[in-house]
């Protein structure tokens, strides 16, 4: 059976699931339909990014996931079908698709599959749909287009080292609140050894802890998340909003004085 996920911003309050999904099970009445999301906030390339490049790994391969964020074609961003890693990816070339990817993909097309309606402004429901199902029956990604040699990149802005502290961003705020860093464990330790570190933001200062409960209720800290990334969290709080932390505010991370 077929593993089809959806991503969009679409939200709940339409009918612009419900119509996406009865596409899929009109053509493929044995598929497994995942919703990673439909929360994504419009137009939102990071969000949609961050979201995507954290779930996509955990399902198997040959899933085949269609992206509705920001999916209607244009000269410039054009409709794609990449596979990488065992996986296909259905969307509009807007440079989403350069940052969910841990690698260089193994193969790009350029659709040239047409579809069914004459309307053009919902194109997951009307040209992705179509081409996952022919995927899932069996069609070679190379017959449904031409070859592309490369994606359209977009970039996140990078943390960097100064060599006494790393520079990083707010890059995500979930729904509990709990705040993403761009800053990775394996950047922290590569730049920092094995030595302690602590993290300031805001004038603030925190150490880093292994779990939410090594510290006291409503109190805050700092984790290396499930993703590898640089968390600051509240046990049991919002973070983001006891502490005042938004998107992109600065992060630093420095060694700990008191064990230098």
């Amino acid at each position: 059976m077929p593993i089809i996920t959806l991503l969009s911003d679409w939200g709940l309050a339409d009918h612009y699931v419900a119509s996406v999904k009865g596409a899929i099970l009109s053509r493929i009445p044995d598929a497994i339909i995942v919703d990673i999301s439909h929360n994504i906030k419009v137009f939102d390339v990071k969000h949609a990014a961050f979201v995507m490049r954290n779930a996509w790994p955990s399902f198997p391969e040959g899933t085949i996931h269609i992206i509705g964020v920001d999916s209607v074609e244009s000269e410039k961003h054009p409709h794609v079908i990449v596979k990488s890693e065992g996986h296909y990816f259905i969307g509009a070339d807007t440079g989403l698709l350069s940052l969910i990817l841990n690698r260089e993909p193994e193969m790009i097309i350029l659709t040239s599959v047409i579809q069914d309606s004459s309307c053009f402004t919902f194109p997951t429901r009307d040209r992705f749909v179509k081409i996952a199902a022919m995927l899932a029956q069996g069609t070679a990604i190379e017959e449904l287009g031409s070859r592309l040699p490369s994606l359209n990149v977009k970039t996140l802005l990078q943390p960097n080292f100064d060599r006494k502290a790393i520079r990083g961003k707010v890059m995500h705020i979930d729904h509990y609140e709990n705040v993403f860093i761009n800053i990775t464990d394996t950047y922290i330790r590569e730049c920092f050894d094995k030595k302690a570190i602590q993290i300031i933001y805001k004038k603030d200062t925190i150490k880093l802890v292994r779990a939410y409960g090594d510290v006291r209720e409503g109190d805050s800290c700092a984790l290396i998340a499930s993703n590898g990334y640089l968390q600051i969290a509240v046990n049991r709080g919002k973070a983001a909003s006891m502490l005042g932390l938004a998107m992109d505010n600065e992060v630093f991370v420095v060694l700990d004085n008191d064990f230098m």
